[in-house]
């Protein structure tokens, strides 16, 4: 008999919401959840926390996810943390902290008898590197070397991802190559097989205003154009460019994934449209990988007033594979 798999939970930036969502999900799952999840997080520092959002959690620290608790116990493997202000940690603490979380939220997603992993938010000064957010780390750490890897948001009506993630609009257009649009239409038509269990339509945005027109020289002319034809001959459901200050209007429910060419173009107007109503996933790590999509809301701490559902939907959507 399979053992059932375990469900990892990056605490994530300690400067955040993320132990106020976590309560708050861990007082709406079931048991049969609660005893697969483990959280990576400082145990001393959550219980600070817990004091102003509710004292009736019990928690119990554990070495490792082999580890079992009594039933409703929060379990927390430990990482290390000196602070004297819950509610303030200083960079210099706070980022090792992130850092060491992530480097064994990483080993543990890769045990067999882990479902994958969820890291709640991080602010991505504290990783400390130019350009890189989580998407990237993990995919460093996966020793994924052809860019490969996914940022997928998605909820049940609609995903959307971005050929590039993390970078200054002026470097966007030096990393809009065919062969990179191909590697990620191929990795998200794999995945969207693997976990949704049906091919994906996909649409894809040109990168400038009215897809330049088509001018000869255009990256939708000499990249994206060529990019679409490979995957039509290879028999993938791809439509496009499309202009992306239209697609958005309603022709987007015609498609699973629309595909952009830059963070902001397919992310605001998802945001727009759904709020925060849909989960981060990425896609080809040697592991599940999710998150909440929303940041660490730093003017909501201590308010007790943030909203849960997104990382709830992330819990429920990896427990699929649990």
């Amino acid at each position: 008999m399979n053992k059932i798999k375990k469900i990892i939970i990056l605490g994530g930036d300690p400067n955040s919401i993320n132990s106020e969502i976590i309560i708050k999900c861990w007082k709406k799952i079931s048991y049969s959840i609660k005893k697969r999840i483990y959280i990576i997080a400082n145990s001393k520092l959550i219980k600070k926390q817990l004091h102003f959002i509710d004292r009736s959690i019990k928690i119990k620290t554990v070495k490792s996810i082999n580890e079992k608790s009594k039933k409703d116990e929060l379990k927390i493997i430990n990482i290390n943390l000196d602070f004297k202000d819950p509610f303030n940690i200083v960079p210099k603490d706070a980022a090792p902290y992130v850092i060491k979380s992530l480097e064994l939220g990483h080993k543990i997603a890769l045990n067999k008898n882990s479902a994958g992993l969820i890291n709640c938010a991080i602010n991505k000064n504290l990783l400390l590197k130019k350009n890189v957010g989580v998407t990237e780390l993990l995919a460093q750490k996966c020793k994924i070397k052809d860019k490969s890897e996914v940022m997928m948001i998605r909820n049940k009506q609609l995903a959307v991802c971005p050929i590039t993630t993390h970078l200054d609009l002026k470097d966007v257009f030096r990393s809009i190559k065919k062969q990179t649009i191909i590697v990620k239409i191929k990795t998200i038509h794999k995945q969207f097989i693997k976990l949704l269990k049906k091919k994906p339509k996909i649409a894809i945005l040109g990168l400038n205003p009215h897809n330049a027109e088509l001018r000869k020289k255009s990256e939708e002319v000499n990249e994206i154009i060529p990019a679409i034809l490979n995957l039509k001959k290879l028999g993938y459901y791809i439509s496009g460019p499309f202009s992306a200050d239209t697609i958005f209007i309603k022709d987007y429910k015609k498609y699973d994934v629309i595909v952009g060419m830059y963070h902001d173009q397919v992310l605001g107007p998802f945001k727009t449209l759904f709020k925060y109503n849909g989960i981060n996933i990425t896609l080809g790590l040697k592991y599940l990988r999710v998150s909440p999509d929303h940041g660490v809301a730093i003017d909501l701490i201590k308010k007790n007033s943030a909203d849960e559902s997104s990382l709830l939907d992330c819990i429920n959507f990896i427990n699929k594979f649990s």
